[in-house]
């Protein structure tokens, strides 16, 4: 999971996998919105690879890259663990937030109705 989260970690990577959510691309048009080299665009996309998120199929010169989101759901698993204690902590925040500009009374403190 560590690869997953170091491949999530640029925001070029991040528009890739974006990009090919709509089907295989070949390296080039995934380096086309960056006006990248091939060879820049290609450490990205074999950051990808090791992150397993991406496969890459070559035919005759042209490497076609395919999404492969079982690690992205891997990671999304992970994360949602942690949902419920942010989730909790924020309903907390808005509560004590509401509670100090005077929009609910401090007697319905906790007060889920």
């Amino acid at each position: 999971m560590d690869d997953v989260f170091q491949a999530l970690g640029s925001a070029t990577r991040r528009r890739m996998l974006h990009d090919l959510a709509g089907g295989p691309k070949s390296v080039g048009q995934l380096a086309e919105p960056f006006a990248m080299s091939l060879a820049a665009a290609s450490k990205h996309v074999k950051a990808l690879e090791k992150a397993g998120m991406i496969r890459r199929e070559v035919r005759g010169n042209t490497h076609f890259c395919h999404l492969d989101p079982g690690p992205l759901a891997s990671a999304h698993r992970w994360l949602s663990f942690y949902e419920s204690f942010w989730t909790g902590r924020l309903d907390e925040l808005e509560r004590l937030l509401r509670e100090e500009k005077g929009t609910i009374p401090a007697s319905q403190e906790g007060d889920d109705t």
